[in-house]
């Protein structure tokens, strides 16, 4: 018996049909122009990797992500990829093998066992960009403010940043040598704000005075750029690794105010997402309305070194599909084509093969098959007029029939 619901995809799986899809298309090719302008040169991974490539380095919290399946043909894992980044990282590290800074863009779809963000979705249109090869604040500036570039290419107004670093936490737990048990446990309060429980850990465990006074500052520490003033007077005996993590954080929000003077960017250092992935600054970009992140990024220099090519690295990625409802970019103009009668004479297959290499949208009419012009999205119709044919709008084409 065949089920009635066959035609139904799997949940958090979506399809993107007409207009949305001509949208969809001008915005990625907008946005590849886009990344090209800033020296961004596009890769294409492949959609399925063998496992031990895929979830390597930063692909190591994607594991429970990842569709799994067996090559058969040599009997090996593969995985379906759940996100890009590490696999841009391969290539980077292992094909192309270039020094100095290499800059690296990418589009495509992919998949996941559960909805992690972006809208709920299982299957983003995942667009991002990398930049290998610079550890300075100023190669983390470049991809934040390209991010910034692409939600306005976007038409993603309203935007708020948030900004954190998580080698502030991981150096602070170096300094109070806590137990990885005891480190995970922290994690974890500090991302739900839990100012109790974190007090009775820390008290728990005994740790210096100091120690546990720099968690709970931690905890609180979040709000506008002020708060890395406060930062700077309560973590100023943590140590050289924290103070210059938040000397970077200061220089992005300085320069991000030079370029962008009113943007709100809200600064929190118990901000750790991607902690076992990221290595320095990490930003969000938010928008009203919506509890998930629409573009997000930040560093992550070890993720090469699983390729035996350690680099530094920074970048972000999006969806497309949640940029595409969220924006506001008016598309070009669907109702733009030319309406021409069927096959006919050479001269008639002349005008409508020059009007295509012009980049006109030419629609032939079938026989048989009246159909509005309209409804098919055309503007103009294509007749023969005083010897020639000449293409004239759909009124003017109306009025002439009428006489």
């Amino acid at each position: 018996m065949i089920p009635e619901d066959r035609w139904l995809l799997p949940e958090g799986i979506e399809e993107i049909l007409p207009p949305a899809t001509h949208r969809l298309e001008q915005l990625r090719r907008k946005l590849l122009d886009l990344y090209q302008s800033w020296g961004y040169e596009q890769v294409i991974p492949p959609l399925i990797e063998f496992l031990d490539s895929l979830l390597t380095g930063a692909g190591d919290d994607l594991e429970l992500q990842t569709f799994k399946l067996t090559d058969q043909l040599s009997g090996r894992m593969m995985g379906v990829r759940a996100d890009m980044t590490p696999q841009v990282a391969r290539i980077d590290a292992h094909l192309l093998k270039r020094a100095g800074p290499v800059r690296l863009c990418y589009m495509g779809t992919v998949l996941r066992t559960r909805a992690d963000g972006f809208g709920g979705s299982r299957s983003p249109y995942q667009a991002g960009v990398e930049l290998y090869g610079h550890c300075g604040h100023e190669s983390d500036l470049e991809v934040l403010a390209l991010m910034l570039e692409t939600l306005q290419v976007a038409g993603v107004g309203a935007v708020h940043l948030d900004l954190g670093h998580v080698a502030i936490f991981r150096e602070l737990v170096r300094q109070s040598g806590l137990e990885p048990e005891h480190e995970s446990i922290l994690f974890e309060a500090l991302q739900r704000k839990a100012l109790p429980e974190i007090h009775a850990r820390l008290a728990d465990w005994a740790l210096p005075t100091r120690c546990a006074d720099w968690f709970l500052t931690l905890a609180e520490l979040n709000g506008g750029p002020e708060v890395l003033d406060a930062a700077d007077r309560q973590l100023a005996r943590s140590g050289p690794g924290v103070q210059e993590a938040l000397m970077t954080l200061r220089r992005l929000v300085e320069a991000l105010h030079r370029q962008w003077p009113d943007l709100p960017i809200h600064v929190d250092l118990a901000e750790l997402r991607g902690y076992h992935y990221h290595t320095g600054a990490l930003f969000s970009a938010y928008v009203p309305g919506q509890g998930q992140a629409v573009a997000q990024g930040g560093r992550y220099d070890e993720i090469g070194q699983v390729f035996d090519r350690t680099r530094p690295a920074t970048g972000f990625s999006t969806d497309l599909a949640t940029l595409l409802l969220l924006g506001s970019a008016q598309p070009e103009s669907a109702e733009s084509g030319i309406y021409a009668p069927p096959t006919g004479a050479a001269e008639l297959e002349e005008q409508v093969a020059r009007l295509r290499r012009q980049g006109e949208q030419v629609i032939r009419a079938l026989p048989g098959a009246e159909v509005e012009p309209r409804v098919l999205g055309c503007d103009r119709m294509l007749v023969r007029q005083q010897g020639k044919w000449q293409v004239v709008s759909l009124t003017d084409s109306r009025s002439t029939n009428s006489q």
